[in-house]
């Protein structure tokens, strides 16, 4: 018999790699496991190999079932990239729009533009994922965004893509009250901020290299996820670094950080920007772009 592999197979296969177990993809696609283990045992039949190693509490994958994965998902990319662009081409509206959103851009901002979205469209679904730093970027180039949301400072090398200017967000050093620096003169110097520990968010980039912005040689890090759990740690006195003022307004206003000059001045600002592929835009990611380019969104970054 001729080995087969569908799509529907794949989806099951990539969802138990994800979830770690079958009754967690089961949860996920909303199947009762016995549907997902049959399927994963047909594909087995089909291809005679083994694809999961059951022993243990966790589903592991064989060599031949990460061989299988990996070639799987640019397969499942693909058929969902013409699926797509099959929608695309019959209504003009995409079947999903898919929305990278750095996580310094305000949630009710981002919630707001949806909200009008919805209001006028209601075939499209959109999907949001929030990226740090140049995962931004790192979204729109992989394929894996439509349009990103607050990408920061130059786009990768290569092309293929449109970039126009969000605005500008005004970063500056922030420490908890009772933090050593909090009481020292200002302006800090490198030198006596280097001797204590920073809290970074991870850029969240999965091919392009990481971006890291802030931190000085030799100093010692405490690494986050994102921007909140940065602000959260500078709080609890855990390290310092840069913060985006809108951001901590209300923390300076209760006396729980503490803004500090630093030789390189008392703030600093970072241009961002919104892009997207410039190829064939859909009518809803021209939606979007549109409302940018007329002004009618509000000023992301106002306190």
């Amino acid at each position: 018999m001729k080995p087969e592999i569908n799509l529907d197979a794949l989806l099951v296969l990539d969802a138990i790699a994800r979830r770690g177990s079958f009754a967690g993809a089961a949860e996920e696609l909303h199947r009762v496991p016995s549907s997902v283990t049959y399927a994963i045992q047909k594909l087995e039949d089909s291809l005679d190999v083994a694809l999961f190693d059951r022993r243990g509490h966790r589903a592991r994958l064989t060599p031949a079932g990460e061989a299988l994965l990996r070639e799987g998902r640019d397969l499942l990319r693909m058929a969902d990239g013409l699926v797509r662009n099959v929608r695309r081409i019959a209504t003009g509206w995409e079947a999903e729009l898919r929305i990278a959103v750095e996580d310094l851009i305000p949630v009710d901002k981002v919630l707001a533009l949806c909200e009008a979205f919805y209001d006028e469209v209601s075939d499209t679904r959109l999907r949001i994922s929030t990226e740090v730093l140049g995962g931004t970027w790192d979204a729109l180039v992989s394929g894996r965004a439509d349009l990103v949301i607050g990408a920061p400072g130059d786009g990768p090398p290569g092309g293929g893509y449109a970039v126009h200017p969000l605005g500008e967000v005004e970063f500056v050093f922030a420490v908890a009250p009772d933090h050593p620096l909090a009481d020292e003169p200002e302006p800090l110097t490198n030198d006596l901020i280097r001797q204590h520990r920073a809290v970074a968010a991870a850029d969240s980039s999965r091919g392009l290299p990481p971006r890291t912005v802030g931190l000085l040689p030799g100093q010692p890090v405490f690494t986050v996820p994102d921007l909140i759990m940065k602000r959260e740690a500078q709080k609890r006195g855990l390290g310092v670094g840069y913060l985006p003022v809108h951001l901590i307004a209300a923390e300076i206003a209760a006396g729980e950080l503490v803004i500090k000059a630093t030789e390189d001045g008392r703030s600093t600002r970072h241009a961002l920007f919104y892009a997207w592929p410039s190829r064939n835009p859909g009518k809803a990611l021209d939606w979007f772009t549109q409302r940018f380019r007329k002004g009618a969104v509000p000023e992301w970054f106002s306190v």
